[in-house]
């Protein structure tokens, strides 16, 4: 199983603004001065991180939102969507009631026409019962190990959890985790990535002793090199990092200017030695979703449709 992608899949966003309907559980949300038009700074954020993308060898598969269905966090669509390599696709339970539009039988389509999808597993039905688990924000996915790291929240419940479980195979890795003023941290994303070699981790924000000895033995059981991040760098998205692999298979970092500048020089030098950085300028897409680098894309496992003459 591979752990690292050269395909994904972004949206570039139409209605961008802060989304009132998640501020109560995203405290990465920051109450900024309204910009005139943060859409039209999104997409400027948005195009220049595609492209950096696609200059280190990304291939980069853009939709543009719709500009009238009221979705100001359709830039995130690692939420609702996964796509693994066994040809599983998996749509999610959102919290938020605007978000739940950014699910997109369009998409959908479109993947099943161009890849080779043997099943899609809605998860979306966990609604109604008012029990969300927001896809790659919720789940840290160590495809390798088939294992899924997940920290309780509003938007990581227990029973859409068993069901991706039972359905994917992956086995759950539960832990509770919070921010410097102990509040729940909404997305398991913003404290952890997890790639090939590194486990980026905010183990402070872990109350639980025993819960960080737990994880920490189990990311080094499985081979991974712990970096450990603080609260300061974690609320400048450290953890909201992804790896990827260019055409050539050589490993690449996406993560925002933010966060390479919070990281110590010594944890830059270690990633950078590893990998190829490419560095985002997000800070109104992280400042008004509360959301980063990773939450930005979703990445795309799935082998192409031969029949397709690709």
């Amino acid at each position: 199983m591979m752990q690292t992608t050269n395909t994904v899949l972004m949206v570039r966003p139409a209605s961008f603004r802060a989304n009132p309907e998640t501020m109560q559980s995203n405290h990465f949300q920051k109450p900024v001065a309204q910009l005139e038009d943060p859409s039209e700074s999104a997409r400027r954020e948005f195009d220049a991180y595609a492209a950096a993308l696609e200059k280190a060898g990304i291939a980069v598969r853009v939709y543009e939102d719709c500009p009238d269905s009221g979705t100001p966090d359709a830039i995130f669509p690692n939420n609702w969507l996964a796509m693994l390599e066994d040809g599983s696709v998996f749509t999610f339970p959102m919290e938020a009631p605007n978000r739940r539009r950014e699910r997109r039988k369009d998409i959908l389509s479109d993947l099943f026409q161009e890849y080779q999808v043997t099943r899609h597993i809605d998860l979306s039905l966990f609604e109604l019962e008012q029990r969300y688990l927001e896809g790659t924000g919720s789940l840290i996915l160590d495809h390798e190990h088939r294992i899924a790291y997940v920290c309780c929240s509003s938007r990581s419940a227990e029973a859409p959890g068993r069901e991706f479980e039972k359905l994917s195979g992956y086995r759950l890795h539960w832990f509770s985790a919070h921010d410097r003023d102990l509040r729940p941290v909404y997305h398991t994303n913003v404290m952890m990535s997890l790639g090939k070699r590194f486990a980026i981790v905010c183990l402070e924000s872990i109350p639980s002793f025993r819960e960080r000895r737990l994880l920490t033995e189990t990311l080094r059981a499985t081979g991974k090199t712990l970096i450990d991040v603080t609260f300061t760098q974690m609320e400048s998205f450290c953890c909201n990092v992804l790896e990827l692999h260019d055409s050539l298979g050589m490993p690449v970092y996406a993560m925002s200017k933010r966060a390479w500048r919070a990281f110590s020089p010594e944890q830059q030098a270690a990633i950078s030695a590893y990998a190829r950085t490419v560095l985002a300028p997000i800070n109104v897409i992280e400042d008004l979703g509360g959301g980063g680098a990773r939450c930005m894309i979703a990445e795309i496992f799935l082998s192409k449709n031969q029949d397709r003459g690709t």
